[in-house]
């Protein structure tokens, strides 16, 4: 059982890693903060973004972790 948590909580990890890499910054000068917020805002495909998608992914990959460190808690604690 721990291991298969252990394995779980790796590749969360690993996921979380990658999808934060992947996101762009929120400060991207001035122009970029006009420009890029308005069309993202105002744009008809506001959710479907790439990083309105992997802000998505971000947050189950952050359950996921959370929720299998608190798991493997519980079983070290358990032994």
């Amino acid at each position: 059982m721990q291991i298969v948590v252990t394995i779980f909580h790796l590749i969360f990890s690993l996921s979380l890693i990658v999808i934060v890499l992947l996101q762009s910054g929120k400060q991207a000068g001035l122009s970029g903060s006009i420009a890029g917020g308005a069309e993202t805002f105002f744009g008809k495909n506001k959710g479907r973004t790439i990083d309105a998608i992997l802000s998505k992914y971000t947050a189950v990959a952050a359950i996921g972790f959370l929720i299998t460190s608190v798991v493997l808690q519980l079983i070290i604690n358990s032994k």
